[in-house]
């Protein structure tokens, strides 16, 4: 459900600091629970989930960045030994700190094989291997983990970020506009329904190849000074990418659409950020009632005030 980190806040530093839950409310007061040892609400909430892929995925690695989230998931695993839910929360809980290089990593590769084996139809274990594997912790290969949730949900929204993030780092030497990540991301759009938030995807990849060459020293590290949002290729994706937004109605005001209000905040943060503000006004005019709460819960993150500026702007430049 969740992306990885939000383009607004730069992977080269800076930015204000995201609360992983996004929007879910539920998810932060169990975070709080699981945080004090008391597994039980994760253990409900987990079951509520169900086969919702993308938000077990989100929800399992949330709780796994709990401090003391390893103990208090062997506890519940100790007290419940065939839970299928505590087997996947302690594998997502040690491979996020073998990420980190607090653990070690294969441990943390049996321990998801064996949640996988628990749980064969979900990918969320895959899930934990992928973002192993991207961290570098291990020598695994994230196509294979990448291809095994596929298997499993075709359109697992965190899996197809993580896996576009691996590949925007290969060759990152050069610049080339025909480099294997944009390739990637145009084909997973086009093979997602009409109405998937994988429609933005060539934007994401677009996003993290530029973080690869700037990390690389191939480009400015300010985003505005290194030409990449201003080529032909970036105005060909935000041109898909808003094409998509202006065709598709959300008459949804009951929360049922989670991924694609996270979505378009992903988008807005980061033109926000870029000081790209008519690009973020036309983003913030579109997310209108949808926005969600949680990344403007910061004091410099109000969306009226943003959008006040981003249209002086985008007036004052006519």
């Amino acid at each position: 459900m969740t992306p990885p980190r939000p383009l607004g806040r730069s992977r080269l530093g800076g930015g204000p600091a995201f609360d992983p839950a996004l929007d879910d409310a539920e998810l932060v007061t169990v975070r709080d629970e699981l945080a004090r040892g008391r597994w039980a609400e994760a253990r409900r909430l987990l079951a509520d989930t169900g086969d919702d892929w993308d938000r077990r995925g989100h929800r399992l690695l949330v709780l796994g960045q709990v401090t003391a989230g390893i103990a208090w998931s062997r506890e519940w695993q100790l007290a419940e030994p065939d839970s299928a839910d505590a087997a996947a929360l302690l594998a997502c809980a040690t491979a996020q700190q073998a990420a980190r290089r607090r653990e070690d990593p294969e441990r943390a590769r049996a321990l998801c094989a064996a949640a996988a084996r628990m749980a064969p139809l979900d990918p969320t274990p895959w899930l934990a291997l992928l973002l192993l594997a991207h961290s570098g912790a291990t020598d695994d290969e994230p196509a294979r983990h990448f291809g095994q949730i596929r298997a499993r949900h075709a359109e697992h929204h965190h899996a197809h970020h993580l896996m576009a993030a691996s590949l925007a780092r290969h060759k990152a030497d050069h610049d080339d506009p025909l480099h294997e990540v944009y390739d990637f991301a145009a084909w997973a759009a086009e093979q997602a329904p009409a109405d998937s938030p994988l429609a933005l995807l060539p934007v994401v990849a677009h996003a993290e190849r530029y973080r690869a060459l700037a990390r690389a020293g191939v480009l400015p590290r300010d985003p505005a000074a290194s030409g990449h949002w201003a080529g032909r290729r970036a105005r060909q994706v935000l041109k898909a990418a808003f094409d998509w937004w202006l065709e598709w109605d959300i008459d949804d005001t009951s929360g049922a659409h989670p991924r694609h209000k996270v979505d378009l905040n992903y988008l807005a943060h980061a033109k926000l950020n870029e000081g790209r503000l008519a690009e973020a006004a036309a983003l913030l005019i579109r997310i209108g009632p949808h926005v969600t709460r949680a990344p403007w819960s910061y004091p410099d993150r109000d969306p009226g005030k943003a959008l006040r500026a981003a249209r002086r702007t985008a007036l004052g430049s006519r």
